[in-house]
């Protein structure tokens, strides 16, 4: 399972996060998700404790928390969503 972190500072980094988040355990991995066209964070990320008690902890110390001028939201993070495909071919057919 994983840490959905909110409403970050777009200058936050990888680093910037596992500091925080160590303080409550073992980080293992952190993702800051980029926009596809500039390159810039989108001012949220995820990150992946070593034990779902230090996610716990992590979650009840920070949810709410101002860092970085910005208050957090920190949440377990829900499965990623499967974009549905669309049928029945979504466009219009000519008559004559």
């Amino acid at each position: 399972m994983s840490i959905y972190v909110g409403n970050l500072s777009y200058s936050v980094t990888e680093d910037d996060l596992t500091k925080v988040f160590s303080d409550y355990g073992t980080v293992k991995r952190v993702q800051l998700p980029t926009d596809r066209e500039t390159g810039r964070a989108r001012g949220f990320g995820f990150v992946e404790m070593e034990s779902e008690a230090a996610e716990d902890a992590a979650i009840e110390a920070l949810d709410g928390a101002e860092w970085m001028g910005r208050v957090m939201k920190v949440n377990k993070a829900r499965p990623r969503e499967e974009k549905s495909s669309r049928s029945g071919g979504g466009g219009y057919s000519r008559r004559y």
